[in-house]
């Protein structure tokens, strides 16, 4: 029997506002996209399919939720597996952009931290290692993130253009300070056991990471958007 959406389901409202705020984002961003420079169209068009993966995959995952009450984390991952890439791309693409000479080694070392940071969490929430050691993974995945985007080579190649070394910088917190709620999310609602509490709290984990996706990924697409607009070099 179909299920509908309740009023107390505070878990599914958050997964219904996140999959309509990700389609809006995704009409923002390609229409934008043929407003800017030729250069940043193809930075448009990654920040666009990022919130359209994301979008499409929180409509299943809202789907999954209020059939089942269960955490959908085969479709959450293999939403994130396709849009945290094209995310650390767009760290390559608007140094090219800004017409910055930058090595696609850039790119695949963070494409690597990604997908340390992913197998790890996904390895912890299902069950193929401890929550506990899936974390480590995952938290040593985004601390190479960090390091690279911090003290790499994309990050020295930035502070050679004023607009695009505060746009980096903005980019740089998001991947800091709002990836930050992934991993409270996932301490708050699967380490519970160690942290004092009986139960693992699966309400607090998928509202954590619904809000940081909204968070991550259009916040994130909106700094590339007011950089690109601006540029008119």
């Amino acid at each position: 029997m179909e299920q509908f959406l309740q009023a107390n389901d505070y878990v599914g409202v958050s997964f219904w506002l996140v999959s309509i705020s990700m389609i809006a984002a995704t009409v923002f961003f390609l229409y934008e996209g043929v407003q800017v420079k030729s250069s940043w169209r193809t930075s448009m068009l990654v920040v666009g399919l990022v919130t359209l993966i994301a979008g499409v995959h929180y409509h299943y995952m809202r789907e999954f939720w209020i059939s089942t009450g269960e955490s959908p984390i085969v479709y959450r991952y293999i939403d994130w597996l396709l849009t945290v890439p094209l995310q650390m791309i767009e760290f390559y693409l608007i140094l090219v952009a800004a017409g910055l000479a930058v090595s696609t080694y850039v790119f695949w070392r963070l494409l690597f931290g990604t997908l340390v940071m992913l197998i790890g969490g996904y390895a912890g929430e299902i069950g193929w290692v401890s929550p506990a050691l899936g974390f480590v993974i995952g938290m040593g995945g985004w601390t190479y993130i960090i390091f690279e985007i911090f003290k790499g080579e994309s990050s020295v190649a930035a502070t050679k253009k004023e607009s695009i070394k505060k746009a980096f910088g903005a980019l740089r917190l998001i991947v800091l300070v709002g990836w930050s709620i992934y991993p409270l999310g996932y301490i708050f609602g699967l380490l519970t056991p160690m942290i004092g509490f009986e139960t693992i709290n699966i309400n607090v984990l998928n509202i954590t990471y619904n809000l940081a996706d909204f968070i991550n990924k259009i916040f994130f697409g909106l700094i590339i958007w007011n950089v690109a607009i601006k540029d008119k070099s």
